[in-house]
């Protein structure tokens, strides 16, 4: 059943990455001055994420034709996505965050490593040598791109994009996109940049309450709620695996009187919260509440446009007391996921961003599930191949929970957890994991 991958002791912890150039490109026509709206939900996740998608060497692509061909592409996606080379700023007059779409251009670099990618160790094992992979600019660019060459002729695509800019969803179309400009294909999918479609009602009208939420700073950069702060605490990385065998066994426990069905996400999630609300010291009367992000484009009504490029997803939630999550059934944990997730309903969701208008709307929760698990960053086909394994840039965050697919599994074949605790919460955890399996 379930294993640890790796630890930490394996991993190689100074990649040797030489910078060679570092340039500002532009969109490849001239553009519009203008700015674009943000809605309450893009307002919250004012931060930036850092991905990296690995490549293995293709004798038809040299380095250099790959970093011509990429940044040539991104210079003409910059045209579908203008406001990926602007800037954030404050609007004097509503004094709410917004893009400024001014053309300043993001920010492109190409680097190589002296390692080969063997010697880096198990790519899906969260390295802190990564971030010499991606670039941070002093100017706050909303995207910049690193390409890294290995000695072994394979190379890293690391992306530093603005949360505000993109959610998972709409970022994987801007993957295939770019990918398509590079073999000068046409666009994959047209991006919707009506963000208006996401905005507060007027008047506001919050319509259910929301325990799970807390109130919003009002300056234009927002808030990070603690569940998103890196933990000053030591903490050990663990990969724990589940097989779909496992993932299986987990659905057939949840059926429970009921032979209910269940998506794999959701057994998943509650095999997770049981393990880390159990993991460390707890009043067996008190509650512990796991957050997890739903796409709302399905649930409006209408649905959201298919290219919609901006952030729509709402953070769910449950809640149980800590001897439910210890002694209750399994099925029902699995339950109160489920409902967590159907609370997601058109006028539930405007409520959410209506409620961000008046000052709350924080989502704050014991432990926040993060699924990257299929999201297909490593299905776009790029015109030198699909990545070997694509992955973001981990930091020590104890009380997020990262869901992968497994390297070269082509995310059919289980599941990889990536957890942070300190040392004794992290034996604990790994316990109780393996523990509740064995139940299964």
């Amino acid at each position: 059943m379930g294993t640890s991958c790796l630890k930490s002791a394996s991993l190689l912890h100074d990649l040797k990455v030489t910078i060679h150039k570092t340039s500002t490109i532009f969109p490849s026509k001239e553009m519009e001055n203008k700015s674009l709206f943000l809605t309450n939900i893009d307002r919250v996740v004012n931060f930036d994420v850092d991905t990296l998608h690995f490549f293995a060497a293709n004798k038809a692509f040299s380095f250099q034709k790959v970093a011509e061909k990429l940044k040539k592409a991104l210079e003409d996606a910059l045209v579908h996505y203008s406001f990926l080379a602007g800037r954030l700023r404050q609007n004097p007059e509503t004094k709410r965050l917004e893009i400024d779409c001014n053309a300043k251009g993001a920010e492109f670099v190409v680097a190589s490593s002296k390692h080969k990618l063997t010697e880096i160790g198990d790519l899906a094992y969260p390295n802190p040598a990564y971030a010499q992979l991606v670039h941070k600019s002093k100017d706050l660019p909303l995207c910049a791109v690193q390409l890294t060459s290995f000695d072994c002729g394979g190379f890293a695509m690391g992306f530093t994009t603005s949360h505000v800019a993109f959610d998972g969803l709409s970022f994987k179309t801007f993957l295939d996109n770019l990918a398509a400009l590079a073999a000068n294909k046409p666009l994959a999918v047209i991006p919707c940049h009506d963000r208006h479609l996401l905005a507060a009602r007027s008047p506001p009208r919050v319509t259910f309450p929301n325990p799970e939420l807390i109130e919003l700073d009002q300056s234009p950069t927002g808030i990070e709620s603690s569940v998103f702060d890196a933990s000053k605490e030591e903490v050990d990385f663990r990969i724990l695996k589940l097989t779909s065998k496992d993932i299986l066994s987990l659905k057939e426990k949840a059926k429970g009187s009921t032979n209910a069905s269940n998506t794999g996400f959701n057994v998943i999630t509650a095999h997770i919260w049981r393990c880390k609300a159990l993991s460390a010291p707890y009043d067996p009367a008190g509650s512990s509440t796991i957050l997890f992000a739903v796409d709302i484009r399905s649930k409006l009504n209408p649905p959201l446009p298919e290219g919609f490029a901006g952030n729509a997803v709402i953070t769910a939630f449950a809640s149980a007391k800590y001897e439910e999550l210890e002694k209750g059934e399994f099925s029902r944990l699995v339950e109160m996921v489920k409902e967590g997730a159907e609370r997601m309903s058109d006028e539930y969701v405007r409520s959410v961003i209506d409620r961000g208008e008046l000052g709350d709307g924080f989502p704050r929760g014991d432990v926040l599930v993060s699924s990257w698990w299929r999201l297909g960053f490593e299905k776009v086909e790029y015109p030198w191949g699909k990545p070997k394994y694509c992955c973001p840039l981990v930091h020590h965050r104890k009380d997020i929970i990262l869901l992968f697919p497994p390297f070269g599994a082509g995310g059919d074949d289980g599941i990889n957890i990536i957890v942070a605790l300190p040392t004794k919460e992290m034996e604990k955890f790994e316990s109780l994991f393996h523990m509740f399996l064995r139940s299964v």
